[in-house]
């Protein structure tokens, strides 16, 4: 071992040396576990008992008096109106009770993480067949989810950038040529997180690639974990995992859940929202927001010391520029991967033109890439997370089984007719509400797609009921779908950063609460003013302009 790399040795935890600037030392399965918290184990002990104790009362003990008498005008939903036609009121309220009861069991297991969230969604998608609120064939077919093949299909073109090293490529590129100093870096962030979620539609593999190359560059600023944590160390952690979830908020096609938003909301207005409408939005929103939080890490809560502007181990992005020299040159694999991606990012760009799915799309770009002797990676290189898989699917059987009872939509007149509140509303009100919900509700819930599948129906049956544009309240809810980067439980690039070890709990709250209201504070000022002139807000929100 070279003088100079002995220099730089560092000591964890368990007293064992390592080298900071090595980027082996950051891929995911060498970060620490973290333990859970007694409030944690505390939560996961109670969940599944608790779970069974509220299916039970509310399946069987407790009546509910919106469920027991309905008044066919008042069900949006066509599917629902047909079986209450054919079963009756009895077994359409049981049905009803069921529902509600195996969503609420299944919201505390998610919550509480008693079991892990996949198997939380294969009880809940047998409890629905053998309570009879879903056939079988309608319930097991959710795993053939328009939504759940895109997922397939994006995780396959995702394996192609890792394998082939090209997102390594360009970010450690990108880095080198324009992080010539500390503020450089952060913005260069800014641009490889929004190019790259572009292209990957998973948050935590956008996380895994980026991961080891701010840890490296964390370290040549002298971050480290523990007792030694810096300003540096806190900023360029938060603010990627901050860019990570915006960067997924700018496209359709950046996660799971706005996907599933996308189709939910297409559905109840029997048209489609575009891959080009979502980003036209929702683009410059979220890039906007990354430079509001880039002036508030550097000039509010993480101002640099004089010291940690400037790189305090020698050779550091000299250890960057090794690892893109182990590259090599770029190769025709590489070549035919950017092809294929700019190919397909296109394709999503013009799907108003073509009316080609970004499903459809994504299924050619995929077996493209797979084509034997011609592709680019083989199925045994293709990272595909099957339990997420099985989560969404889940969750997307929860969508069916409200289509079937029409349960967010009885809750929801309910609700109101329970406050007096008249159908005079204000539409501002309505907009505040629901995207106040869905946005804060992602302070207490671990899944972006468990609060699509529960808020997006409630705002289509609040615009339904108060005879308003779909498009006009649930698309601007939707919008708030990736604002999860508060709480180490709220998303799963939160979990992985966290593990880090460079923030604390404080430190993530005060930087992402702060950047959480803003961002809800900016979508009510662009539904008046944005969205309105997009055709989103007919009528804006308070109609003032």
């Amino acid at each position: 071992m070279s003088d100079s790399k002995k220099e730089h040795l560092k000591t964890d935890a368990e007293g064992n040396s390592y080298d900071p600037l090595d980027m082996t030392n950051y891929s995911i399965e060498k970060l620490p576990t973290r333990k859970k918290s007694p409030a944690e184990q505390w939560m996961a002990t109670i969940g599944a008992p608790l779970a069974v104790v509220v299916f039970i009362l509310f399946a069987f003990v407790i009546e509910i008096p919106y469920l027991q008498e309905f008044d066919v005008d008042s069900i949006q939903s066509d599917t629902a109106v047909e079986i209450l036609t054919d079963v009756g009121d009895d077994k359409f309220s049981q049905k009803n009770h069921f529902m509600l009861a195996i969503f609420l069991a299944a919201i505390i297991l998610w919550i509480t993480a008693a079991i892990p969230n996949y198997q939380v969604s294969l009880i809940l998608i047998i409890s629905l067949v053998l309570t009879g609120v879903l056939p079988e064939r309608e319930a097991y077919a959710q795993l053939g989810h328009p939504v759940m093949w895109l997922n397939i299909m994006s995780f396959v073109l995702a394996s192609m950038l890792v394998a082939t090293g090209v997102a390594k490529r360009f970010a450690l590129w990108f880095i080198l040529k324009f992080g010539k100093n500390a503020g450089s870096i952060f913005i260069s962030f800014i641009l490889i997180n929004t190019v790259l979620s572009a292209f990957i539609s998973a948050t935590t593999a956008k996380a895994a690639i980026l991961l080891p190359i701010f840890m490296v560059i964390a370290a040549v600023y002298g971050a480290e974990g523990g007792n030694k944590k810096n300003n540096f160390g806190r900023s360029i952690v938060l603010q990627n995992l901050l860019n990570i979830n915006l960067g997924a908020g700018a496209f359709v096609t950046g996660s799971g859940a706005n996907l599933l938003a996308a189709a939910l909301i297409s559905g109840a207005i029997d048209g489609n929202v575009y891959f080009a409408d979502w980003m036209v939005a929702m683009f410059p929103t979220m890039v906007g927001m990354m430079f509001i939080g880039y002036i508030l890490a550097m000039k509010v809560f993480f101002p640099l010391k004089p010291d940690e502007r400037v790189p305090q181990i020698s050779g550091g992005m000299d250890m960057l520029k090794k690892e893109y020299d182990k590259l090599g040159k770029i190769d025709y694999q590489e070549i035919k991967t950017i092809i294929i991606f700019l190919a397909i990012l296109t394709l999503w760009a013009t799907d108003r033109i073509h009316g080609v799915s970004a499903t459809a799309v994504a299924f050619v770009g995929a077996i493209i890439a797979l084509l034997p002797r011609y592709g680019i990676v083989t199925w045994n290189q293709v990272d595909i997370p099957w339990h997420l898989m099985l989560f969404s699917a889940g969750a997307y059987t929860l969508g069916a089984g409200f289509n079937h009872t029409d349960l967010p939509s009885l809750s929801v007149n309910a609700f109101f007719d329970g406050l007096g509140i008249q159908d005079e509303t204000p539409f501002w009100v309505l907009y505040m509400l629901m995207t106040g919900v869905m946005c804060y509700s992602a302070l207490i819930f671990q899944s972006k797609t468990m609060r699509t599948m529960l808020f997006i129906p409630i705002a289509i049956g609040v615009a339904q009921r108060f005879d308003i544009s779909v498009l006009s309240l649930a698309l601007p809810t939707a919008f708030m779908i990736e604002y999860v980067w508060v709480l180490y439980f709220n998303s799963k690039p939160a979990a992985l950063l966290y593990e880090t070890d460079r923030y604390d709990l404080k430190d993530a709250f005060k930087f992402g609460f702060t950047l959480m209201v803003i961002g809800y504070f900016l979508n009510i000022l662009l539904g008046e003013t944005y969205y309105r002139w997009l055709g989103i807000t007919p009528d804006g929100v308070f109609g003032i302009f």
